[in-house]
């Protein structure tokens, strides 16, 4: 071992790490495992008694508190039938146009997206209800498949998003400011899924035809179902973003008020039953638990990995990349985009991100902005196969003829989308910054 430096014997450990998650180990438990070995080895197990300051630290952290108390509200809402709502009534809506029911899709997954913020169930409610309509109605199975994908992940980016939450603990930004910085940017991937619908159904009107003009009547009792469904989203949203961004509570305080207004929605729906608030309880446990064990494993590592200076190691490589700024800006996208095949959001998070953020600080860079471009490209992770979550979550759900190669097939233009909104929030910064400037300088909040 003597004949290579420590650091770059961190780099080997990292090598070792993306090896054996490539396996298929668990995260939590490998980024630990690798994170012993090398430390044991190289630094001693003395070294090891910084850790539990560490973990306490994490445990005790106010803002990550909001974690678990977003996804319990975004639980709750899936049991309450306020997706479904939003769905059928939505389709009626939007159905008499062409590519209405793919415009109905986007607009109820950002709804959902901006009051749970869950992927998994955006994604599959969708494809349990809206798929078997598009399909009948005659839709490209590609086509419906890749709108369906992709507008569940809006979750990833829309506020209040759970990895907006853990790259603002990260990067060190602020989560309120993190949440008013991801709107537009949100606003703007919606934007080009609608125009690429609208297109789309122009182009090539048989993949996304209208449904038949009387499948509902613009009476007083529709305009009621319209407003029965919308009103308690928008509701929702209101109390938990505006208290946010009005600075009236903090992020994890909204999160406590929104799980509070989830409970009532379910209650006023008859669905505060018992059994679902059970299952909702374990599916939190569940998801917050590996949220946290791939958290404090993630420490532990990031912490063998600066004791063996594989971070000043990295550092110096990034900084001599040739462009400067924009040269460290095009690698690091690239490299999560490029882990985003193989890896999940979480570890990219808990690993890479902490590496990258020095370097962004060294050369200047706002971090409110980067963290933006970070999340808009892990919202891309969940569509690049071979392990993009929201095809896995689709393909669950779709009817058993459905072959895989058709859900990949879809989600390729919407994956090119991503890339050029990508590329826009990269070469305009004010895209990402206007909404939090203004309200910094022009309302002084």
């Amino acid at each position: 071992m003597a004949f290579l430096s420590m650091e770059v014997w961190a780099l080997v450990m990292f090598a070792v790490l993306m090896f054996t998650l490539f396996l298929g180990y668990p995260v939590a438990f490998t980024l630990g495992a690798v994170s012993l070995l090398f430390g044991t080895i190289f630094l001693g197990l003395p070294f090891f008694n910084l850790l539990p300051m560490r973990i306490w630290g994490i445990m005790t952290n106010f803002t990550l508190l909001a974690v678990p108390l977003f996804v319990f509200m975004g639980v709750i809402l899936e049991k309450s039938g306020l997706a479904e709502d939003l769905l059928e009534t939505m389709g009626l809506l939007f159905g008499p146009l062409r590519g209405g029911l793919a415009l109905s899709v986007v607009f109820v997954g950002a709804l959902l997206a901006a009051t749970t913020g869950v992927v998994g169930a955006t994604v599959v409610t969708m494809g349990i209800i809206a798929l078997p309509a598009m399909l009948k109605n005659g839709y490209a199975p590609a086509f419906a498949t890749g709108i369906i994908a992709t507008s569940g992940t809006l979750g990833q980016i829309i506020p209040p998003s759970i990895v907006l939450i853990l790259l603002g603990d990260m990067i060190g930004v602020p989560v309120g400011r993190l949440f008013l910085a991801a709107v537009v940017p949100g606003m703007l991937l919606i934007m080009l899924y609608i125009l690429y619908i609208a297109w789309k159904a122009w182009r090539d009107p048989h993949s996304a035809p209208a449904l038949a003009s009387d499948t509902h009547t613009w009476d007083k009792r529709f305009l009621m179902r319209i407003i029965k469904s919308l009103l308690p989203a928008l509701l929702l949203i209101m109390a938990v973003l505006g208290s946010i961004f009005f600075g009236i509570a903090t992020p994890t305080e909204s999160a406590a008020f929104g799980a509070m207004g989830a409970l009532l929605l379910a209650l006023l729906h008859k669905r505060l039953t018992l059994n679902n608030l059970r299952k909702a309880m374990q599916q939190t446990t569940r998801l917050t638990s590996m949220v946290f064990l791939i958290l404090i494993g993630a420490t532990a590592f990031g912490l063998v990995f600066r004791g063996m200076g594989g971070d000043q190691l990295v550092h110096d490589i990034l900084t001599q990349v040739p462009g400067d700024k924009w040269g460290f800006i095009v690698v690091s996208l690239l490299l999560i985009f490029v882990l985003g095949f193989f890896l999940d959001f979480l570890e990219i998070c808990f690993i890479v991100v902490p590496i990258l953020t020095p370097i962004a600080e060294h050369f200047g860079i706002d971090l409110l902005w980067f963290a933006i471009l970070i999340a808009v490209n892990l919202q891309t992770s969940f569509l690049t196969p071979p392990f993009g979550f929201s095809l896995f979550y689709l393909k669950a759900v779709a009817p058993a003829t459905m072959r895989m190669g058709v859900i990949y097939q879809g989600i390729i233009p919407f994956v090119i989308l991503q890339l050029f909104g990508l590329i826009l929030l990269t070469l305009f910064p004010q895209i990402t910054l206007w909404l939090p400037n203004l309200i910094d300088n022009g309302f002084n909040l």
